[in-house]
């Protein structure tokens, strides 16, 4: 007689994957170590092979574990993705949407889109979780977030993108630098400032250290001196003091701008930017509610025909050539 793994099981032992171990798992879960053991054995009895070794003393993947990770994270997506279709069935225009979002699009801008989404879906319950790029996308990929915002696109076959936003990139400074307002005619006259700018972590898109180095080398020119600083209001607040330059994109930089306690300094060849992309899971349902923020989230975004999709899906419209 044919077995079949059941999605619990599957759920099981990723838990037990991420959270590095039977115990952790059962905190998570909610559930008794013995249970999830149990569980465990069973799943690697139907299987055929054990899904996990003890080595040093730490629970981690074998080989057959490690084969079994993407298609048991389909899997459970695949049944996340039934339940809520049937939720939308009995609960029109309510049920949970999840949002994941790179950290410094938090803003301003994606406020305005959370308050207008909850004036037409009060009875939404909407999360919102921040992670690095690399993160909102796996978080999509595994059915634990509906749609995601983040920085470029990624290579993840299991993942639908679309372009909302190009926004160029700017050096900004302290309102008293001798530069401030003003403009240079080439990046290379900005040499020897020092730069403000994100650590370099795997995964992360924002603009870290590695940006600046690879801009200046793109102009034939040496690393330049920095300081690395893992939050963008820090960021920010250091070139409001006059103690570096960075730089931001138009939206990280807007409320400041406005408020006049950072300035600009415009460069005659800088031309960087970076994408600001949504993301869902190719195939996977999203509720009348979840489209709708999504639409929302274009409409926000003033990408409405500006900056088109994935290519291979259609947009309704021509895509405007960026300039």
């Amino acid at each position: 007689m044919e077995r079949r793994v059941d999605s619990d099981a599957l759920n099981t032992f990723l838990t037990v994957h991420r959270k590095g171990g039977v115990s952790n798992a059962a905190r998570a879960l909610h559930r008794s170590q013995p249970a999830i053991s149990r569980r465990i054995a069973l799943l690697e009895q139907e299987l055929g092979v054990p899904l996990f070794e003890r080595v040093a003393g730490r629970t981690t993947l074998s080989d057959a574990g490690r084969v079994m990770v993407p298609y048991a994270e389909r899997a459970v997506a695949a049944a996340q993705d039934a339940e809520n279709a049937i939720r939308a069935l009995t609960q029109r225009n309510a049920g949970p949407v999840s949002l994941a979002v790179v950290g410094t699009l938090a803003g301003g801008r994606l406020s305005d889109i959370i308050k207008r989404f909850a004036g037409e879906y009060p009875d939404v319950a909407l999360s919102l979780r921040t992670a690095t790029s690399a993160e909102v996308s796996d978080l999509i990929r595994r059915g634990e977030a509906t749609i995601g915002l983040r920085y470029d696109m990624d290579r993840l076959r299991d993942l639908q993108h679309e372009r909302l936003a190009v926004e160029q990139l700017q050096v900004v400074c302290a309102p008293d630098h001798p530069l401030a307002g003003k403009r240079v005619a080439r990046l290379a006259d900005l040499h020897g400032e020092r730069w403000i700018a994100f650590p370099e972590i795997p995964g992360r898109r924002e603009i870290s250290a590695s940006h600046v180095f690879a801009l200046f080398l793109t102009h034939g020119l040496g690393e330049v001196e920095w300081t690395p600083v893992d939050s963008l209001t820090a960021q920010k607040r250091l070139v409001e003091a006059g103690l570096g330059a960075a730089l931001l994109s138009q939206s990280n930089a807007a409320d400041e701008l406005r408020s006049k306690t950072i300035a600009t300094i415009r460069v005659g060849n800088l031309a960087a930017h970076q994408d600001v992309v949504a993301v869902t899971r190719r195939g996977g349902f999203l509720s009348a509610a979840s489209q709708r923020l999504l639409e929302i989230l274009r409409e926000g975004y003033g990408k409405t025909g500006s900056a088109g999709r994935e290519a291979g899906r259609p947009t309704g419209r021509r895509e405007r050539r960026q300039k």
